[in-house]
């Protein structure tokens, strides 16, 4: 699975509180969460400027705070197809697998990529490239397990495909 966006780049500690505000959470609705995300971060206007596609860049510890799945929901529904971070919080690791959100460590490449880059992604791989500067870098492989519950759409579409005997 290739990913290929325009970068929207973040810094680090983006917690859950600032990729979805609790004032929020009244609503389960994942395309009313979708108009609100990243409403409290760097990138305030980012649900309203952001296109289709985009691809959010940040720091390490992406995700921290509670455990709640609306933040992971609300990228994924604001059509972002990857979030590339140093490193994840584990519940929300956790939660955009479940949900079918793909997420990539590359530390290094979250350095050097800079904010309106174009990169790609190839999640089988395990492989980042900065389309703009040309430059490549290692990222997460995830294990064949897990490539299968993305590309299924998240743990609950896999767990149904499994039952009907299709993956």
């Amino acid at each position: 699975m290739v990913i290929r966006g325009k970068v929207w780049k973040f810094g680090d500690n983006v917690d859950t509180d600032q990729i979805i505000p609790a004032r929020y959470l009244n609503t389960s609705d994942p395309n009313e969460l979708a108009q609100h995300v990243m409403e409290d971060s760097e990138h305030p206007n980012f649900a309203k400027e952001h296109a289709k596609g985009d691809i959010i860049v940040a720091g390490k510890n992406f995700g921290s705070g509670s455990s709640r799945e609306h933040a992971p929901i609300a990228i994924k529904y604001a059509g972002v197809p990857v979030v590339i971070a140093k490193s994840f919080a584990r519940i929300f690791f956790r939660n955009a697998i479940n949900i079918g959100l793909p997420i990539v460590e590359a530390p290094q490449a979250v350095d050097e990529i800079s904010h309106g880059d174009e990169v790609e992604v190839d999640l089988e791989k395990g492989t980042l490239k900065d389309l703009t500067t040309g430059k490549e870098y290692e990222a997460t492989k995830f294990p064949h397990e897990l490539q299968a519950i993305l590309k299924a759409g998240g743990l609950m579409e896999y767990a149904k495909q499994k039952l009907k005997g299709n993956a």
